[in-house]
């Protein structure tokens, strides 16, 4: 069998970045810069005031006290937005707003507080310093200046840096587009009553979910029966728009194994070296990888914390390294085993744990039979059982895969 780490670098290598491409500030959020971008412009354009007040020449307030007060007639009133220039005479005020330009000849500014609030003329209490309250221009961004890195994750606060430099656009990484596809002809959509036999689909929902979180788009969501014929029609219908096709099920041993199937001598065209392994872990053991017309295939075994333990492992940081994105492994903590396990032999076990940080201890959460969903969706963490360990005694300390 596959070792783990093994799959991991062959999905790894077929999991590859998209070329860099420009999108507008509402679509780059989330995404990975793919250059360097420069200032076109300082920050502040222009000098600004940094209080709701009055623009004075700091000479004419210097003598200003609450016992004996200046008193200035005011000239101008200055809103954020006033557009045209102006200047400030000797011996007189222009009322102004918070970011509004400050007149030429302006020294500083006296905050409302400090004065009677005029609007004709303006009697003030406390003098302005030379240059207090005015924004400079460019004392936060020189134009020139690299204000953000390649590699940099675009956040809100990135975002508002530029549009604030009158960027519409950033060059990114594009997201990886992915075609989720559960199989099984005994698949029911939710909300529809059930036949005997038929079970809810749920992997395709959790997968979809797995992918988005990861950082990726989902461009489509399928689920196919156990038919290569409408196999094959799912994906011509959307594989030349995917970068990654993920199924689920149809990849184990036994018959109607449709993804299987679709790639064998009679099945549907297009499969290129799609590979099927077994991988030395537990869940999770049947795997396969390759591409379809050019596009990347994993497909994952149809158990659902089968399907999901095997994305965590193999598909998510593969996903998240091809688009640049930081920590594409989820974290992993040593945690002290509260109990004592068993673990199959030769295989690498991830049991669902509930990991407490706080104590630095770890217990397994539920069996360890893939059909048990519940206990995955409660667990906050993956306990990592190396393959040539059969029983771990209390005490131990082991890796916990953290999935907060």
């Amino acid at each position: 069998m596959r070792s783990v780490e093994e799959h991991q670098h062959v999905v790894a290598a077929m999991i590859t970045a998209r070329a860099a491409t420009t999108a507008p500030l509402a679509a780059a959020q989330g995404l990975v810069l793919a250059a360097d971008v420069v200032a076109p412009m300082s920050l502040p354009v222009f000098d600004n005031s940094a209080m709701d007040g009055y623009a004075v020449r700091a000479e004419d307030t210097a003598d200003a006290t609450p016992q004996h007060p200046v008193v200035l007639p005011v000239a101008e009133d200055i809103p954020a937005g006033r557009t045209d220039q102006l200047t400030l005479q000797p011996a007189t005020a222009h009322r102004i707003m918070t970011g509004a330009p400050v007149p030429a000849g302006a020294t500083g500014i006296v905050p409302v507080e400090n004065t009677d609030g005029g609007l004709h003329s303006v009697t003030i209490q406390q003098s302005a310093p030379p240059g207090k309250h005015i924004r400079r221009a460019g004392e936060d961004v020189a134009a020139g200046t690299t204000v953000l890195r390649r590699g940099q994750v675009v956040t809100p606060a990135v975002l508002g840096l530029a549009a604030a430099l009158g960027l519409a656009e950033l060059p990114v990484i594009p997201r990886q587009r992915v075609l989720v596809i559960s199989t099984g002809s005994e698949l029911v959509t939710p909300g529809t009553p059930l036949q005997p036999g038929q079970i809810y689909e749920s992997n395709s929902v959790m997968l979809a979910g797995a992918v988005r979180e990861a950082g990726a788009e989902v461009i489509a969501v399928a689920t196919a029966e156990d038919d290569v014929t409408q196999f094959g029609s799912i994906l011509d219908r959307h594989a030349a728009d995917a970068d990654l096709i993920i199924t689920s099920g149809g990849v184990s041993a036994g018959a109607y194994e449709v993804v299987k199937d679709a790639f064998g001598p009679d099945g549907v065209q297009g499969g290129e070296g799609v590979e099927f392994v077994k991988v030395a872990m537990q869940p999770g053991m049947p795997q396969g990888v390759g591409r379809v017309a050019g596009t990347t295939i994993v497909t994952l075994p149809g158990n659902p914390v089968s399907a999901l333990v095997s994305f965590e492992v193999f598909i998510r940081p593969a996903l998240r390294t091809a688009m640049g994105l930081p920590d594409p492994y989820r974290p992993h903590r040593p945690a002290v085993l509260a109990e004592s396990l068993t673990s199959p032999r030769g295989k690498r076990q991830f049991r669902r744990a509930i990991l407490d940080a706080e104590t630095g201890s770890v217990v397994s959460y539920g069996p360890p039979a893939s059909h048990h969903l519940r206990w995955l969706a409660s667990a906050n963490g993956l306990l990592d059982i190396p393959e040539d360990v059969v029983e771990v005694q209390a005490g131990t300390e082991l890796q916990v895969w953290d999935l907060t």
